[in-house]
């Protein structure tokens, strides 16, 4: 056990130092119009500001063991009639600045964006707002291709490490491999990729999560996100245990470590409780960039770490 805390605290202090080196000494705090956040440190003030949009509402044809569509819930449903250029419009017109574009997987994993590509660059041509692509898997060159033609600020893609998970949890016949042509593919038309990870994905434990950060360094990713299994009421996983926190705090670390130059980010998803106030603190000790919904007392300890403490209104995708 003490050879464990010493082994974890050394970890952090060097994760931490590869930060001081690398940025400036500020640390990022985002609260995303996905829910309604005040802390004493940090009052959301126009949860318009970003809005993650469905293109598919409800619907998605994966029933993922971690999320049965859950996910999709808190978006902005897209209206087939209305369209999605028109829908932004009235957005923008109501104070949204960024906006997620998402919404449900094909049984092949891609999220069918392809038919509002239009709209997707009238929204960034015309209305000037900050777009993140939530794509799914990437499976033609000509998706990538679209997609830098829009001009859209980013793309997020969860990359999964373990063939087991693409399986038995998303329920995909497709392989790590495909996952890592997703990469390839964003990354060869010059995308700003937001890859995410989700710790404990399989069941809460760890599996793929190493072979995931492998795979990301092989590319110029401007952010990593992070994020950890919450286990959803309604899903085959609401019964699973998230993720030891101290395994989660050295993932954090020897992300740090893997990436030095990059920005890492803890996303929104994480339970909730003592368990966030534990991870959101090893997020900062550990030198990550930024943190969605911070803990109470976390702003706090970020400055006690040396670190002057910036608040957005937007994604950690969006904002770093």
């Amino acid at each position: 056990m003490d050879s464990g805390i010493i082994t974890n605290t050394a970890l952090k202090q060097q994760a931490f130092a590869i930060r001081k080196a690398n940025f400036p000494d500020e640390i990022k705090f985002y609260a995303p119009g996905l829910k309604r956040y005040s802390i004493p440190e940090f009052e959301q003030k126009n949860p318009r500001a970003f809005l993650p949009v469905s293109l598919t509402g409800s619907a998605c044809a994966l029933d993922c063991d971690h999320c049965n569509k859950k996910i999709l819930e808190p978006m902005v449903p897209l209206n087939q009639k209305e369209g999605l250029f028109s829908m932004c419009q009235k957005m923008a017109a109501n104070g949204t600045e960024s906006v997620l574009i998402s919404g449900g997987s094909k049984r092949t994993g891609e999220v069918p964006f392809m038919k509002h590509i239009g709209d997707i660059k009238r929204i960034k041509d015309e209305l000037g707002l900050r777009i993140i692509m939530h794509t799914g898997l990437v499976t033609e060159e000509a998706m990538a291709a679209a997609l830098k033609e829009t001009g859209v600020d980013g793309v997020a893609i969860d990359i999964i490490g373990a063939n087991e998970t693409i399986r038995e949890v998303y329920h995909l016949d497709s392989t790590v491999e495909d996952y890592e042509r997703s990469l390839a593919l964003l990354s060869g038309y010059g995308l700003s990729l937001r890859p995410h990870i989700i710790l404990g994905l399989h069941y809460g434990r760890f599996l793929g999560e190493y072979q995931a950060l492998d795979m990301i360094a092989r590319y110029p990713a401007h952010a990593l996100i992070i994020v950890i299994l919450t286990p959803l009421h309604g899903t085959a996983m609401a019964g699973v245990e998230p993720p030891d926190k101290d395994e989660v705090t050295e993932f954090f670390a020897r992300a740090r470590q893997k990436l030095p130059a990059t920005n890492i980010m803890l996303g929104c998803a994480r339970p909730l409780g003592d368990y966030k106030k534990e991870v959101d603190k090893a997020a900062v000790e550990t030198g990550l960039n930024g943190i969605a919904y911070p803990a109470e007392g976390i702003v706090n300890r970020s400055e006690e770490m040396g670190l002057k403490p910036l608040f957005f209104e937007n994604s950690c995708s969006c904002g770093c």
